[in-house]
């Protein structure tokens, strides 16, 4: 066999690496016993695991009885689960579902939501800038420029205050040129846990709306901030205020089923008939790229949502996973007040969700990695999840040291 001379792919720089995932891998490796992670946003119960929901134990149990083929589903997804997670995102009695006029896609997570409404965004209003958070999820900005769209940033959070630029926010939305795409996060913002009021909404939205711009909203955590239906509530009222827009949604989180890839992209229009015609490109965006959706993960969501008793159950759960959210928040604040009782740290008890921006610097954060085996994230951002009774002292205490330097 001859082998080349040359490499053909020589020109291929190395991927530098996901810097969420790459300190995960190094969290693995470090033999330290009294290691946490408060890095990735993976919800994690009091004994640091991550949970099977007792409702998904269920649906598991009832679809065993019936166990049947996987064929190919539909490249738009299954119509029991879209059904369902329209109803669950939007409400049941809202008059955009029951006209037919959102376009609602089966997708491989919230990740998959974003990707096919980049990739849709791009082809349909390709010269469309798009303005993000300052500061969002990372991922954010590579799916966009992945697309070939052009990223922006729009102010959003005061790091002197921890609270929302809201001023400055709206003035930059109202002055963006017509057909802008502007991605928002409906609730539990990642990476600062700093959202927008219901009266903050109803100054945007309209705003929104009149400057002819395009709205996506990214609900990766839809429950864990107040409840499904309050956490809904910035969905629900763009829709009712006339918006054409993006939503897209994930399971991963509230479901815990990470590994499942259950999501949703919901595309409201105008009128049913321009519904139909967006849902058919949608699906050829979806053949360009991966065809169809799985099947197994879809079929737990649809059995919890379509079932009155599991929906209960599987409500009752998240009302405990996200008490145990704030209740990490005020542990973790109140052993940190107690320490530096000359900050106003209460930007910890307002953030909502899984995250919490610390304030940290970058050099912190390393110290707190290296010398105490804690691991956050660069850019200061916490995970709540990650603490629990036997490591928030622990915590709190290394913060407040490098708090007070």
């Amino acid at each position: 066999m001859t082998v080349p001379a040359t490499s053909a792919f020589a020109h291929v720089p190395a991927y530098a690496g996901d810097p969420i995932l790459s300190l995960m891998e190094d969290f693995q490796h470090d033999p330290r016993p009294n290691k946490v992670s408060l890095s990735v946003g993976l919800y994690f119960d009091e004994q640091g695991r991550l949970p099977v929901l007792q409702a998904i134990r269920r649906a598991e149990e009832q679809l065993a009885q019936n166990i049947v083929p996987c064929g190919y589903l539909p490249m738009e997804g299954a119509a029991g689960y879209r059904a369902a997670v329209q109803k669950l995102v939007f409400g049941a009695e809202r008059e955009a579902v029951n006209s037919g006029r959102i376009a609602t896609l089966q997708t491989l997570g919230g990740s998959g939501a974003l990707k096919v409404g980049a990739d849709f965004l791009k082809r349909y209003f390709p010269h469309a800038g798009v303005w993000v958070s300052d500061p969002t999820w990372e991922n954010h900005v590579a799916m966009f420029e992945g697309a070939g769209l052009t990223v922006h940033t729009y102010p959003y959070y005061d790091g002197a205050t921890g609270t929302l630029r809201f001023n400055a926010m709206l003035a930059a939305i109202r002055a963006l040129p017509r057909g802008s795409i502007v991605l928002l996060h409906a609730c539990c913002h990642n990476p600062t846990g700093v959202d927008l009021s219901r009266q903050q909404w109803q100054a945007l939205i309209p705003a929104l709306i009149e400057g002819g711009l395009i709205p996506f909203v990214d609900m990766a955590y839809q429950g864990f901030g107040d409840g499904l239906d309050e956490d809904a509530w910035p969905v629900r009222a763009l829709a009712d205020a006339g918006a054409q827009c993006f939503i897209g949604n994930s399971f991963s989180k509230n479901f815990s089923l990470y590994g499942e890839r259950c999501g949703a992209l919901h595309v409201v229009c105008a009128s049913a008939n321009t519904a139909q015609t967006v849902l058919g490109q949608l699906k050829a965006t979806v053949r360009r790229n991966y065809s169809s959706p799985p099947t197994h993960g879809q079929r737990l969501v649809t059995t919890v949502l379509q079932a009155d008793e599991l929906l209960a159950l599987w409500r009752q759960e998240l009302t405990t996973m996200r008490e145990r959210m704030k209740a990490m928040r005020g542990a973790l604040h109140a052993a940190l007040q107690q320490r530096l009782p000359e900050r106003d740290l209460s930007y910890f008890i307002t953030q909502r969700g899984m995250f919490s921006y610390t304030g940290l610097s970058a050099a912190q954060v390393d110290e707190l990695r290296d010398r105490d085996a804690i691991y956050l994230v660069r850019s200061g951002r916490l995970c709540v999840t990650g603490l629990n009774a036997s490591n928030v002292a622990q915590t709190a205490a290394a913060m407040a040291r490098v708090m007070g330097q």
